[in-house]
């Protein structure tokens, strides 16, 4: 199984834990966020991984190297100007398209500064057996920008901010849907490898955007739920502190 972790952003939320490092190498309880994601990923049968970076590149490639890529197979992909998580995506296209490998084998896309307990091992199987184009994990919580789905669990829009109706509100629908749940995106997906041959975009874009034109076209991207799996956004110092109390009060464990 294969998966992409999401590295390469500069992390200026996270300053200034960033000012001398990537977001990746910052610490959450003695282990480096890149680690605690690739230990996840490896418990639920990763073995080839594809790590993109940018902000303090050669940093990330010289502590895989130091920790022998973690017993996985893992490779780098530079971006030398940012992609955003759909160009970042797209340009490792070759990494999931290798010759002679199945396109119907589903891999994982996870950004590095999230920690959860979401099962990936059921998130997948429930990929493949709704035939998805692309399953996001999601939950029923506040955020200030939400996806939409239909009463099928199908993404038909997504809006920013966290009341409809506030002020400065704005609501994107892509296909008719006669009830409409707003959840919060939780930065995991499952993707099957034919969703590169119909991205449309290029340069640097969000895959979210992607998902949107997609799902416009009634392509089927899908809603897994997680609501009750522990999930945290370590986007910001305090965030990553509060992590860390999480998990030594064991509240997350890989």
């Amino acid at each position: 199984m294969k998966a992409m972790i999401l590295a390469a952003g500069m992390g200026t939320r996270l300053q200034p834990l960033t000012n001398d490092r990537p977001k990746a190498l910052v610490t959450v309880a003695g282990q480096t966020m890149l680690e605690i994601a690739l230990i996840r990923l490896r418990t639920f049968g990763v073995r080839e991984v594809i790590v993109n970076v940018h902000h303090y590149a050669d940093m990330v490639v010289a502590y895989l190297k130091a920790n022998d890529d973690f017993g996985m197979w893992i490779e780098v992909s530079r971006e030398d100007v940012l992609l955003d998580t759909g160009g970042g995506l797209k340009k490792a296209a070759p990494f999931f398209l290798k010759s002679g490998e199945s396109l119907q084998e589903p891999f994982i896309l996870h950004n590095v500064d999230v920690i959860s307990t979401i099962d990936l091992g059921r998130m997948m199987r429930f990929h493949t057996e709704q035939t998805a184009l692309a399953t996001v994990a999601v939950q029923d919580r506040e955020t200030s920008r939400y996806l939409l789905f239909d009463e099928h669990g199908h993404l038909c829009g997504r809006r920013t901010g966290r009341d409809a109706k506030a002020e400065g509100s704005q609501t994107e629908l892509v296909r008719h849907a006669q009830q409409v749940q707003a959840l919060a995106f939780s930065g995991i997906h499952i993707l099957s490898p034919h969703l590169f041959a119909m991205m449309r975009q290029e340069g640097a874009f969000s895959i979210i955007t992607a998902y949107m034109d997609l799902a416009g076209q009634g392509e089927k991207i899908i809603a897994y739920r997680a609501d009750d799996c522990y999930w945290r956004d370590l986007g910001r110092p305090e965030n990553v502190m509060q992590a860390a109390h999480d998990i030594e009060q064991n509240h997350f464990s890989q």
